[in-house]
């Protein structure tokens, strides 16, 4: 189903004491606005979290690495959810997907509104070893690009500027999305660390600069060294077999009580927003296979 190429270009640059990188995700949300059926404003918020989502993904390990982000801000939209792998595929949804607000007074999207603000920012990462790290951080605004610089500082300590963007159609469609990171190495000194924030302030239009410019160009003019290309994909997790496993736990007797009850189980996913529907027929299958 997804259209277009979402991507993420990653760079060392300024005598290699930063690391910078540029994603383009806005296949990525149109992807999530056609599953979800999301409101301008909740894909932002939604577009905006997969994108830094995105970034964490990229430094663990292909195959084995995988996190999850739970923005928790109170605010209409209800929690806003994100998941990926090392291997950059990447899945997330909104609680309140149909949740909108008016824009702010200066014409923008009222993520923050929507969002809220009391609340938490959670990342649980695994790299591959069985043992998570959690990292909580207090919201700042609700804004994302700030609550996840925050969570770098608190629950890293990695000072990280960032810039996050999602620009809407009047259509309802994504016309650009995507982000840019700056992030300094250990033993930045304090003025790679006040250029950086001097370079992210160029970026408070970054969705407009990544359509007009596109990701990698928008890279080089940072600075024109070396970089990497890597893609990024949403795709989900769930299938049949899993959908199966799931009706397969609730037990013979439970499981037909519910079929005599409502005619079928119906397993849905919220990531992908897919209903995975059993009958009778297929309940009894599982079931037998099992014996």
């Amino acid at each position: 189903m997804q259209k277009g190429i979402n991507a993420i270009w990653k760079s060392l640059i300024w005598g290699e004491s930063v690391s910078l990188a540029v994603l383009d995700t806005t296949a990525l949300v149109n992807e999530a606005i056609e599953r979800h059926k999301l409101t301008p404003v909740a894909a932002a918020a939604l577009g905006r979290t997969m994108t830094a989502t995105a970034y964490l993904c990229s430094w663990l390990k292909e195959g084995t690495g995988a996190l999850s982000v739970t923005v928790d801000g109170g605010g209409p939209c209800g929690k806003v959810f994100a998941v990926g792998d090392g291997n950059l595929y990447l899945r997330g949804f909104v609680q309140e997907p149909a949740a909108d607000l008016p824009p702010r007074a200066d014409g923008k999207l009222d993520v923050g509104g929507l969002v809220g603000k009391k609340g938490t920012l959670t990342v649980i990462r695994d790299d591959g070893d069985g043992i998570p790290f959690a990292g909580t951080c207090a919201l700042v605004s609700g804004e994302i690009a700030e609550d996840f610089s925050a969570y770098f500082l608190t629950s890293e300590q990695r000072p990280t500027a960032i810039a996050l963007g999602v620009k809407m159609g009047t259509d309802g469609k994504c016309l650009a999305a995507g982000g840019l990171f700056l992030q300094p190495l250990p033993g930045a000194d304090d003025l790679i660390l006040s250029r950086t924030e001097e370079e992210i302030a160029k970026y408070r239009n970054i969705s407009t600069q990544i359509e007009e410019m596109g990701a990698e160009k928008l890279l080089l003019q940072v600075e024109n060294s070396p970089y990497e290309k890597r893609e990024i994909f949403y795709r989900c997790h769930c299938s049949r077999e899993r959908a199966a496993a799931a009706v397969l736990s609730l037990g013979r007797e439970d499981a037909m009580k519910l079929i005599a009850e409502r005619g079928e189980i119906c397993v849905h996913c919220d990531y992908c927003n897919t209903d995975h529907r059993f009958g009778e027929e297929d309940t009894k299958k599982i079931f037998a296979e099992k014996a």
